[in-house]
């Protein structure tokens, strides 16, 4: 068994992106990502072969998606981002962690 709080444990440090895997198990993983201003890499896109739900649990951000424009995301806003559908995170609030609940599925 496994018991946490997503909202514990939280660098103050967030030079970079933080990445957190909860929970792994067969074909799903669960995520909290911990934001502060970061966005995706200047060049290219996200493709990845798993489908990917995404929760913004505080703070905010924007993801563009290819083929469909952006995407604004504030706390409790969700996605659902199938797999190869390119996208990438343009915008995270630089003032206020967001933190992210992602489901690679």
């Amino acid at each position: 068994m496994q018991t946490g709080n997503l909202f514990d444990l939280i660098s103050s440090d967030l030079e970079d992106e933080v990445f957190e895997t909860l929970l792994e198990s067969g074909e799903v993983k669960i995520e909290r990502i911990v934001s502060l201003g970061h966005t995706s890499p200047k060049s290219g896109w996200y493709d990845q072969d798993k489908d990917e739900w995404v929760l913004v649990l505080k703070g905010a951000a924007t993801i563009e998606m290819e083929d469909r424009g952006k995407i604004d995301l504030v706390s409790g806003g969700y996605i659902n981002i199938p797999a190869h559908c390119r996208h990438k995170v343009v915008w995270t609030d630089p003032k206020v962690k967001t933190i992210w609940l992602a489901i690679h599925y």
